[in-house]
């Protein structure tokens, strides 16, 4: 049984309430994508009944175009013309499971990669955000703890972002909504607030610290610095933290978001991808983009405007969403 049926079987016997909502959100969330990838791959079989290299430089440029990421598709399209051959299959019909099949692999490829948070027994958790200005960081970071409060965990949310006007009373004022503990000051040095803040933590007893960090690339050494800086600072008074790094990606930039995740994991220790905005894309591709290129695993996706719109990454659901029209 390839994946394709096995995907098959493993979404029909969701049937709890939870699990459903689920692929609803990744049903909706994708259907930009879908529509423009799954409709364009549909015609595909019934321009071409047989498998041939017209078809296999349609289905190539068709990749691309979904964002899948140059360098990803010709490694895909590789192993797909590859396994054709062995498996002598003529029938595109069929072949469509089969790509199926592949860009699952891409995603799993027999690896250990977590798209778990590292959520920690003793002592609170500590989770760095880092990512460019624009990506919906901010929001992010209100979304997620949001999700921690519903799971009735204590949060404080950390404004460490003294470099951008009004960074700080931004997050200030999401934390007053969502009702989460803050700590944060204005045009001070950024590791002093991280260190008076995980105190502050601690005093408290919370559970979930999220620390907002300025959003800015154009100097990299700089970047590096208070990265570091702000790493030692957290290890000292939370040994072994920062226990999650999650760079915000917003997917509607496409391949210059692969950039971003080269950039950022070549200064600092990136453990996972947020990947916002992805209901507002065509170029859904991008998650595979992002694990092929970069190596590693998106762990929440932004699908909307609402506080619950931050989802837990699911490969399963994220598949189902792209093809389901085609299940």
């Amino acid at each position: 049984m390839g994946l394709f049926d096995k995907l098959k079987n493993i979404v029909s016997k969701k049937e709890n309430k939870e699990e459903k909502k689920e692929l609803e959100y990744y049903d909706k969330g994708l259907e930009k994508t879908r529509k423009e990838f799954v409709s364009k791959l549909g015609a595909l079989k019934i321009k071409y009944t047989k498998v041939n290299d017209s078809y296999f430089e349609e289905l190539e440029d068709l990749l691309i175009m979904a964002d899948i990421g140059v360098n990803t598709v010709m490694n895909f399209m590789d192993r797909l013309k590859s396994r054709v051959k062995k498996e002598n299959i003529t029938d595109t019909a069929y072949l469509n499971e089969v790509i199926i099949d592949e860009l699952f692999i891409i995603y799993v490829n027999e690896e250990s990669l977590s798209d778990k948070i590292n959520i920690q027994s003793n002592g609170p958790t500590v989770i760095l955000m880092v990512g460019v200005n624009g990506v919906g960081k901010t929001t992010t970071i209100a979304k997620l703890a949001y999700k921690y409060q519903e799971e009735k965990k204590k949060v404080l949310l950390v404004g460490a972002d003294t470099f951008r006007a009004g960074a700080v009373a931004q997050l200030r004022d999401w934390s007053e909504k969502i009702g989460c503990l803050f700590f944060g000051k204005d045009n001070t040095d950024p590791s002093g607030v991280i260190y008076d803040a995980l105190e502050y933590g601690n005093k408290e007893n919370v559970d979930i610290i999220i620390i907002d960090t300025a959003g800015r690339l154009q100097n990299k050494v700089n970047l590096m610095k208070e990265l570091e800086k702000m790493n030692k600072v957290i290890g000292r008074i939370i040994p072994g933290a920062p226990h999650e790094t999650l760079l915000v990606i917003d997917a509607t930039t496409g391949q210059n978001g692969i950039v971003q995740a080269e950039a950022f994991r070549s200064i600092t220790n990136i453990t996972g991808i947020v990947l916002t905005k992805l209901d507002g894309t065509a170029k859904g591709g991008i998650v595979l983009a992002i694990k092929e290129t970069v190596g590693l695993p998106v762990k929440f996706v932004g699908m909307g405007e609402k506080m619950t719109d931050l989802r837990p990454f699911d490969i399963e659901d994220y598949i189902y969403g792209l093809f389901k029209d085609m299940m």
